[in-house]
């Protein structure tokens, strides 16, 4: 499947031919996984409880086992996520508080290893 390139917090961009970017693949599949974590539950009022919501640990004591735990649940709930073998979370605390969480799933179309690192 495609769809128009848009990166969550970025703006639309112009693709080779001058149409818009589109984006399919493992680009597709990052650009939704990264909307569901960075979703708070309740801001799609048409699907109530999609979303990680992961902006809600920012600024707060690092909770490296709640982070995993919601990444997780949401990961099994996108679709182009495989569901087997499971999307592997792992979070660690830093001495700053910071929680650094690294992602490793299957692309459900491609069957592509993608991993993804992010800190809260």
């Amino acid at each position: 499947m495609v769809d128009l390139a848009l990166q969550i917090g970025g703006d639309l961009s112009v693709g080779p031919t001058g149409d818009l970017a589109l984006a399919d693949g493992a680009t597709l599949t990052l650009q939704r996984v990264l909307r569901r974590l960075l979703t708070n539950q309740g801001d799609y009022i048409w699907q109530l409880n999609y979303g990680a919501g992961l902006g809600q640990f920012v600024g707060q004591p690092g909770a490296p086992a709640a982070i995993a735990g919601v990444t997780r649940a949401q990961l099994l709930q996108e679709a182009d996520v495989a569901a087997s073998p499971p999307p592997v979370v792992t979070t660690v605390a830093g001495n700053d508080g910071t929680v650094m969480a690294t992602l490793t799933y299957t692309d459900a179309a491609t069957l592509q290893t993608s991993t993804l690192s992010f800190s809260v």
